[in-house]
């Protein structure tokens, strides 16, 4: 082995060694990660940010009008309205948002 050889072993070595104790500890993932590849996650989780953040608008602004052509129609008393949120919320709480038009249905109808 030529003494040319020595160095670059030695420094592929030292990154290795870097690389293994950053990713053991967790502590500091920029000292392993390279500058550029954070750039492009910190990118990447921006851009998912952004679209998330314009489909929930997209999905306000048409629940507000579904909400609003229910109650142009309705007449529903506040007391009554005010029932329906609660349990509104709580089965939303119940089962983490998954809820459906079938089970609304179903407990509108006398159902549980």
């Amino acid at each position: 082995m030529s003494s040319r050889q020595l160095p670059y072993t030695n420094e592929f070595i030292e990154k290795a060694i870097r690389f293994y104790a950053g990713y053991v500890s967790g502590q500091d993932t920029t000292a392993y990660l390279p500058p550029a590849l954070a750039s492009v996650l910190r990118g990447t989780v921006q851009d998912t940010e952004n679209r998330i953040c314009r489909l929930l608008f997209k999905l306000a602004v048409d629940l507000d009008m579904m909400m609003n052509v229910l109650a142009a129609g309705m007449e529903i008393p506040d007391e009554q309205l005010k029932a329906l949120r609660g349990r509104c919320g709580q089965d939303v709480k119940k089962t983490s948002g998954n809820i459906s038009l079938d089970d609304a249905v179903r407990y509108q109808r006398g159902g549980l």
